[in-house]
C-alpha cells in the first residue's frame, strides 16, 4: 500500500495546510505517522491526530472530524473520523487501476525500487571453517546473508557476496598432525570433509590423554605459517576437499559467491594495520599482549597481538575491512554472524573508528540466534553435529514419501522433492526473527498446513495450475473490476509488497518477507475459496479473477526468490 500511503499523506498535508498553515507538517512527516488499523473494517490506513493537538490547540477527535471534512473529495478512497483517528479506506477502483496494473506492467520487478542505485554493498556471510562439516548451525548466516544480498540487489544496490572462509589458525596444526598420524589420502578423497572431521575429533580426544599432542599441533601450524612446502600442500588440499563439499550444499540452496577470500588471504595485510595502530598511539602493551583500550566505551580491551606476536580475529577483520573498502568502495559492509560475536564486532568497529577511517559507519553487524535440533545443541569438537546435507536428505526423502501418496505421476519428481525439501528447512528458519534461538523440528517444517514452506510453494503451484487451466479454456487476463471482498483483500495484500521489502532491508530482517508470503498465501486461498475463477458465472469475472491470480503468482514468485526459495510449478 506504499503508493496509497503517499497519496493519502499528500491529501492530509494539504488539509492541514488549509486548516493551519503554520503547522508545517509535510507529506514525508505524515507518511511515517500513518498506521494500519487493527481491524480492517475500520479502514485500510489510520492517521492519529494526537500529535496535532498541541499545534492546532484542539482535541484529537475534533481535529479528525475537521480533517475528514477537508479530505472528503479524496478520489482514491474515503475518509472518516473515528475518535482521535482519521481513517482511510482505499477504493476498489484504485486497487484495480493502480495496484493491479502496476503489477502487470512491472512483473518480477514489482515491489522493487532504485534506492540503492549507484551504491555498493559487501556482504560477508556463510564463511564455514575449512575441514569442518557444513552443519545446521551454518544455515543461519548462509540463508540470512544471501536473502539480504537478494533484497539489496532488488532495490538497486551493487552487491558483492563474500565467503570469508575460516582457512587459517591453530586448528590446522591439529588437522595436519592428525593426518600425519592416521590419515589416508584415498579415504579422504572418497569421504571428503567427514573423514577430515573424524581425524580432528580423534586428535582432540587423544589430546585429553596426551597433552604433548597440543605442542605437536602448534609446531605443525608454525611450520605452516613459515611456509613449509609439505604443510602448505596439505593445507591447500584440505581447502579443496572442503570447498568441493560446500559447493554441493550451495548448489541445493541456489547460492553463488563473488569471492572466497578467507582468513589466509589477509595474513600479509595485517602488519600495515598493526603499524598504523602503533603510529597513532592506540596500541598498548598489557601483560605482554598488544591491545587497544576501549574502557572509555564500556568495552573490554580489543586484543590485536598475543604475547608471542601472533595475530587474532580482530587483527584479521580490520585488515579485511580496509582491503574491502579499497577494493569495492562499499557504502555498507554487512557481517552476518552469530549473536555470540556481537561484542567482537562492536570492539573492532570502534577500533576502526579510532584509527581515523571515516567509513566506519558503513560497517554493519547482523546477529542471529542459535539453532538446535529437538533441544540438542551442536559442537564440532565432540562430533555432536547435525550435518546440513543429512538434514536436507531426510527432508527430501520425506517429501518424496508424501508425493508418492498425493501425486505419484508428477513429472520431475526428484527436482520438485529437492525444491520442497530444502525449501521447507530454509523457510522454517527464516520465518522467525533472526535474533531468536530456534529449536528445529523436521515434521513441523514439512507440514503442508500452517506457516510453512511447503504451504507457500503449494499455493504458488496452485496459481500456476489455475493459470494453465485458464489458458486452456481460452480465458484472457484482461479488464474487469473488484466485485467481491476477497478480491479487494488480495489486492490490498499485494499492494504492500514494496513496503515489506523496504522494511526487511531497513531491519536486516528476511522474516519480514517470509511472514508476508504467508499473508499473500492466506489472502489468495481465501479468494480461491470464495471466488470461482475458471468456472465463474460471467466472462468478465473469469477474466478479472485470472488477472488477480496472475498478479498473486508474480508477487509470490518474487517474494519466494528473495528468501532463497525455489518455485516449482507443480507439487
Amino acid at each position: 500500500m506504499q503508493n496509497f500511503k503517499l497519496l493519502t499523506a499528500e491529501k492530509i498535508a494539504a488539509a492541514i495546510a488549509e486548516i493551519a498553515p503554520e503547522a508545517g507538517f509535510k507529506k514525508e512527516d505524515i507518511v511515517t505517522m500513518l498506521e494500519y488499523p487493527p481491524d480492517t473494517n475500520m479502514g485500510d490506513l489510520a492517521f492519529p491526530c494526537f500529535r496535532l493537538s498541541k499545534t492546532l490547540r484542539n482535541a484529537p477527535p475534533k481535529i479528525a472530524a475537521e480533517l475528514a471534512e477537508k479530505t472528503a473529495d479524496f478520489k482514491y478512497g474515503t475518509s472518516a473520523a473515528v475518535g482521535g483517528y482519521l481513517n482511510f479506506k482505499v477504493s476498489d477502483e484504485y486497487l484495480t487501476t493502480h495496484v493491479l496494473t502496476e503489477i502487470e506492467e512491472k512483473g518480477e520487478r514489482y515491489g522493487s525500487s532504485d534506492i540503492g542505485k549507484g551504491k555498493n554493498v559487501v556482504l560477508d556471510y556463510s564463511s564455514p571453517n575449512i575441514c569442518k562439516p557444513f552443519h545446521i548451525g551454518h544455515l543461519g548466516t548462509t540463508v540470512i546473508g544471501h536473502s539480504l544480498k537478494l533484497l539489496h540487489e532488488f532495490v538497486g544496490y551493487n552487491c558483492t557476496g563474500i565467503n570469508y572462509l575460516g582457512d587459517w589458525g591453530t586448528q590446522f596444526g591439529k588437522q595436519i598432525a592428525a593426518f600425519r598420524k592416521w590419515g589416508d589420502r584415498d579415504v579422504i578423497d572418497q569421504g571428503g570433509v567427514d573423514e577430515l572431521v573424524k581425524l580432528y575429533v580423534r586428535y582432540n580426544n587423544e589430546c585429553e590423554e596426551n597433552p604433548e599432542l597440543k605442542d605437536e599441533a602448534r609446531a605443525e601450524f608454525k611450520k605452516l605459517e613459515d611456509g613449509d612446502e609439505e604443510n602448505l600442500a596439505l593445507w591447500k588440499w584440505f581447502v579443496s576437499v572442503s570447498l568441493n563439499e560446500y559447493q554441493k550444499t550451495y548448489k541445493q540452496l541456489g547460492i553463488e559467491f563473488d569471492s572466497y577470500k578467507g582468513e589466509s588471504f589477509y595474513t600479509d595485510k595485517m602488519p600495515a594495520q598493526v603499524e598504523k595502530l602503533r603510529q597513532s598511539g592506540l596500541l598498548k602493551i598489557d601483560d605482554g599482549a598488544s591491545i587497544v583500550d576501549l574502557s572509555d566505551y564500556n568495552m573490554p580491551p580489543c586484543l590485536i597481538l598475543k604475547k608471542d606476536g601472533s595475530t587474532l580475529y580482530p587483527t584479521r577483520d580490520i585488515a579485511a575491512a580496509v582491503y574491502r573498502k579499497n577494493t569495492y568502495d562499499f557504502d555498507k559492509c554487512i557481517y552476518v554472524t552469530s549473536s555470540a560475536q556481537s561484542l567482537h564486532f562492536a570492539q573492532w568497529f570502534k577500533v576502526v573508528e579510532m584509527m581515523g577511517y571515516d567509513w566506519f559507519g558503513g560497517l554493519v553487524h547482523v546477529p542471529y540466534g542459535t539453532v538446535s535440533i529437538d533441544g540438542a545443541k551442536l559442537a564440532t569438537r565432540t562430533g555432536n553435529v547435525v550435518l546440513l546435507k543429512d538434514l536436507f536428505r531426510q527432508s527430501i526423502e520425506k517429501v518424496q514419501e508424501i508425493m508418492n501418496e498425493k501425486n505419484p505421476d508428477l513429472e520431475n519428481r526428484e527436482d520438485v522433492a529437492e525444491a520442497v525439501g530444502v525449501g521447507a528447512i530454509v523457510f522454517n528458519y527464516l520465518y522467525n526473527s533472526r535474533i531468536k534461538d530456534i529449536n528445529f523440528t523436521l515434521d513441523q517444517a514439512l507440514s503442508f498446513e500452517g506457516n510453512t514452506g511447503p504451504y507457500a510453494q503449494y499455493t504458488y503451484a496452485r496459481t500456476c495450475s489455475i493459470l494453465e487451466k485458464a489458458k486452456e479454456a481460452g480465458i484472457e487476463s484482461v479488464g474487469g473490476e473488484c466485485t467481491h471482498e476477497s478480491e479487494s483483500a488480495l489486492l490490498k495484500t499485494l499492494s504492500r509488497f514494496g513496503e515489506k521489502v523496504e522494511n526487511a532491508i531497513a531491519e536486516y530482517e528476511p522474516s519480514v518477507i517470509t511472514r508476508y508470503i504467508i499473508e499473500v498465501c492466506t489472502a489468495f486461498n481465501r479468494f480461491y475459496r470464495d471466488c470461482p475463477i475458471v468456472t465463474a458465472d460471467s466472462e468478465e469475472s473469469k477474466k478479472f479473477r485470472t488477472r488477480l491470480t496472475s498478479a498473486a503468482n508474480t508477487v509470490l514468485g518474487t517474494a519466494l526468490h528473495l528468501i532463497c526459495m525455489r518455485t516449482p510449478n507443480k507439487i
